[in-house]
């Protein structure tokens, strides 16, 4: 992180700006806006800034840059067509230990001004670190589209509420799921419909009604590691949990659209590393539920895919938890989608199986002639330990040696990692090229087409250059 992201309370503090043409008009209207204490030095000066002066809002100062204008101001800006000028600004601002901005000059600051999204109180920064403006506005653009006008006027009404919550509901997490329903309640319909009278009636009914005591559990699928395949209401959850118990394939970048402040507990299993029991989660989660937190049990994959979604719910029922299933994209449509393997294929495959590479509890193996049969896509989740007996099995039972496999590591994720080849030589690709959970093996004919349809990644890309390179 280059800038830490701060809200500055500028009211009535002094800030110096150096210039007055077209930029420095800007940067005065938005100092001004935040109450700034606004001392401007030029040579020149346009009529917007002889009005401020004449309506108290600024002090001018009709002269060329000195190192002395910057004593006793808590921010400078440095907004003249003189690069000289800009440059003294800053040394002499910097060498003070002063914030500095030097407009368009992103080395010579030392701090920057964000593109802003003003819903006030409610304020949105957005910034590229100075590296892509234009880029920053436009998502600033984007967003401005979709925030709508009143959560000005609604963040204000639940202001003047604070005291009252406090004094009615004890601790932070308690206030906090208030709040929450709060925002899920008609209360902001009435504000949008600016009836602001009836939302405040509705947001005393609200607060003199009983707090539940007990909690809620989300069952939640995360997909297979890449952030974008999130659903909408995964997202939601995820950030309106007070505790997120999640696994190991939930990928990092997925964890950190967590909310913030949520209590994080890891119930992973490692193959060789220390697991927590199922049993043990599934306690867990009922413990937490019946104190009264919201728990977001956070999975790769589908919930409800090899992922133990239903035994979870089964030991909820008796205690009357409520609870939700969010579906996930799971690893063998998310990762076959990114490797470019259609798992079906009217030429090639008109019936796709989904099975875990680990046995049952009581050894009881599965059936590989029906999993052997021709013109169909095998899946194996979970395969790593036991590929050479996958290979064997499915040789024996009669898959030919040379039907195509994949095997897809990390699929979806920047570090997606495909290897090809066909069914003898299963086992030796995960050997060769030292393949990591989480990983996919693919065995079917559709697989045959995954160079022709390899559209993800660095391999992809050389892939379109060549043939580029090719038609050129």
């Amino acid at each position: 992180m280059q800038y830490l992201p701060i809200f500055a309370q500028l009211k009535n503090r002094p800030v110096l700006l150096v210039g007055a043409g077209h930029v420095a008009l800007r940067k005065a209207g938005t100092l001004l806006k935040a109450g700034a204490r606004l001392t401007v030095v030029a040579t020149y000066f346009a009529d917007e800034f002889i009005e401020w002066q004449q309506q108290g809002k600024a002090i001018l100062i009709e002269s060329r840059f000195s190192a002395e204008h910057i004593e006793g101001h808590v921010l400078v800006v440095a907004a003249t067509d003189d690069d000289a000028v800009n440059q003294s600004v800053f040394e002499a601002a910097d060498a003070r230990n002063i914030l500095v901005n030097t407009v368009d000059d992103q080395p010579n600051c030392s701090f920057i001004f964000p593109a802003i999204i003003d819903r006030s109180p409610i304020l949105i920064a957005i910034s590229s670190a100075g590296t892509a403006p234009v880029l920053a506005r436009r998502l600033r653009e984007k967003l401005e589209a979709i925030l709508p006008a009143h959560l000005g006027p609604l963040a204000q009404l639940v202001g003047a509420f604070r005291d009252k919550v406090k004094q009615k509901i004890s601790g932070f997490a308690a206030r906090r799921q208030f709040w929450e329903r709060v925002f899920d309640s008609s209360v902001v319909r009435e504000v949008q419909a600016n009836r602001l009278d009836l939302a405040q009636q509705q947001l005393e009914a609200l607060l003199e009604q009983e707090i539940p005591t007990q909690g809620e559990v989300y069952l939640v699928g995360s997909g297979p590691g890449d952030p974008e395949l999130l659903t909408l209401k995964a997202l939601q959850l995820m950030q309106q949990a007070d505790v997120v118990v999640y696994d190991y394939l939930v990928s990092e970048p997925i964890m950190q659209l967590v909310r913030r402040d949520a209590e994080l507990i890891c119930v992973g299993k490692k193959a060789g590393a220390h697991s927590v029991a199922q049993e043990e989660t599934n306690n867990l989660l009922v413990s937490l539920a019946l104190s009264g937190k919201k728990v977001c049990r956070l999975k790769g994959g589908d919930p409800f895919i090899f992922g133990r979604g239903a035994e979870e719910i089964e030991v909820l029922l008796p205690h009357g938890i409520p609870f939700q299933v969010v579906p996930g994209i799971t690893a063998a449509a998310g990762c076959a989608a990114y490797a470019g393997i259609a798992l079906t294929h009217r030429d090639y495959a008109q019936a796709v199986q989904f099975v875990t590479g680990h046995c049952r509890k009581d050894g009881v193996e599965p059936d590989w002639h029906s999993l052997s049969r021709p013109n169909q896509t095998l899946v194996i989740y979970m395969g790593l330990m036991k590929v050479e007996h996958i290979q064997q099995q499915l040789l024996s039972a009669g898959r030919a040696a040379t039907i195509p496999v994949a095997v897809i590591e990390n699929g979806t994720r920047a570090d997606q990692r495909i290897f090809t080849g066909q069914l003898h030589q299963l086992a030796s690709l995960v050997a060769e090229h030292q393949v990591q959970s989480p990983a996919l093996l693919i065995i079917g004919e559709v697989v045959a087409l995954q160079q022709k349809l390899d559209w993800f990644g660095d391999r992809a890309g050389q892939q379109a250059q060549q043939s580029l390179t090719n038609r050129i």
